[in-house]
């Protein structure tokens, strides 16, 4: 089979632990051997983080921003435990967090589905897609430990020097407190982002916050985000897409009872918490794809799932794995199909569209990794090794038709 072209270069973000072992295979077997592709590679790899102080990771954004197509591995947040195991200079900051901010993008999450696997929720026979908005909340968030009573206060000093006070508690006893905030402008691109997604995917469209609560900052979600759905209101109802506020309980409390065709718009935290939650539902992490839209049209995949570090000891020692590289494979054809419809280049999307067939007739044959085999309605004889599996998968590549 000869090489095809892709015309323009694609980031390539590469990650941490067993996530960075099936990132080289799939490389090595799914991509060289069909693609003759230039990619513009940075280690997001932790260590090279720490070497680098992290700018690697704005040097990453910057290049998405550039090339407009990137595709990452999954990378580790350092808690304490790992600044220590990894002899790291800080905890280092999420590296999806700081290219999120840095492209003013909207994570979509979207499950992977095959006819041998159920969803767990009964009434799901549609994927569900979590739209999260991927600005400030708590992963920018100051937080401070009290330890004596005393006041702790919000306060705003305006550049004419006016200021604006709130208590926010007065301590008796030992606490913490923590602030967010987040932006006018960041709350729109969400809001912009997920209309122009629901309409290509002829979803309906959720949006939900907690405004009974918080008046302010929840309330400021749902007014910008009901302007921009007013502004686009022909657009979708041309698309037949239809336009729902819900309240985050009401919502969680009515997905359980939907089918799908949704694409269910929440906030930073609620859409990390969310997209697990759907994705372990719908099968597992292994089976979702992630993309990050800017407002701009830039686009960064990547795969849902984390690094998988109890695989990778295993790994370490020697031994197979059966780890799912699905996730991480459709990482790759997203970021390929994207650049194809980039450059006008229909060989490379249908490649793309071609790798992604035999990923889901691989499962669909009973060629599974560990985490999906509970799931089949029908289970196959033997587990597939990782290897083993995007071995299955470079065949079916490699077969005509």
């Amino acid at each position: 089979m000869a090489r095809i072209k892709v015309k323009n270069p694609l980031v390539e973000m590469d990650g941490d632990e067993m996530a960075r072992v099936m990132w080289a295979m799939i490389k090595e077997k799914l991509i060289f051997p069909f693609l003759d592709i230039d990619l513009k590679y940075y280690d997001l790899g932790l260590k090279k983080r720490d070497e680098t102080e992290d700018a690697v990771t704005m040097q990453a954004a910057d290049a998405v921003r550039h090339y407009g197509v990137g595709v990452k591995c999954a990378t580790i947040t350092p808690d304490a435990a790992r600044v220590k195991a990894y002899g790291l200079k800080k905890a280092w900051p999420s590296p999806n967090a700081t290219i999120r901010s840095a492209l003013d993008g909207t994570v979509f999450r979207k499950p992977i589905m095959v006819r041998n696997i159920l969803p767990a929720v009964r009434n799901w026979k549609r994927p569900i897609i979590i739209g999260r908005h991927a600005y400030g909340d708590i992963y920018a968030a100051m937080e401070m430990t009290i330890k004596r009573p005393g006041k702790v206060e919000l306060v705003y000093t305006a550049q004419d020097g006016q200021e604006m006070r709130a208590l926010v508690h007065e301590f008796k006893t030992p606490g913490v407190v923590m602030a967010i905030h987040n932006l006018e402008r960041s709350i729109r691109s969400f809001a912009a982002s997920c209309i122009v997604c629901a309409i290509e995917e002829r979803s309906e469209l959720w949006f939900s916050m907690k405004d009974t609560i918080s008046k302010t900052y929840h309330a400021c979600f749902k007014e910008i985000f009901g302007r921009e759905v007013a502004r686009r209101k022909a657009d979708l109802d041309r698309a037949g897409v239809s336009y729902r506020y819900l309240l985050i309980d009401d919502a969680a409390a009515q997905i359980m009872k939907q089918e799908g065709g949704i694409l269910w718009a929440v906030s930073n935290y609620e859409g990390d918490v969310l997209s697990d939650l759907l994705a372990a539902g719908f099968g597992s992490l292994g089976m979702m794809t992630s993309v990050l839209v800017s407002p701009d049209g830039l686009y960064e995949f990547e795969a849902a799932h984390g690094t998988v570090r109890r695989h990778y000891l295993e790994h370490l020692k020697g031994n197979p794995t059966s780890t799912n590289p699905a996730a991480s494979i459709f990482a790759w054809t997203g970021a390929l199909k994207k650049r194809g419809e980039f450059d006008g280049s229909g060989e490379v999307r249908a490649f793309g569209e071609k790798l992604e067939k035999a990923v889901i007739d691989c499962i669909e044959a009973g060629i599974a990794t560990k985490d999906l085999i509970a799931l089949m309605e029908r289970k196959p004889a033997a587990l597939s090794t990782t290897e083993g599996f995007i071995d299955a998968v470079a065949a079916r590549t490699l077969a005509p038709g």
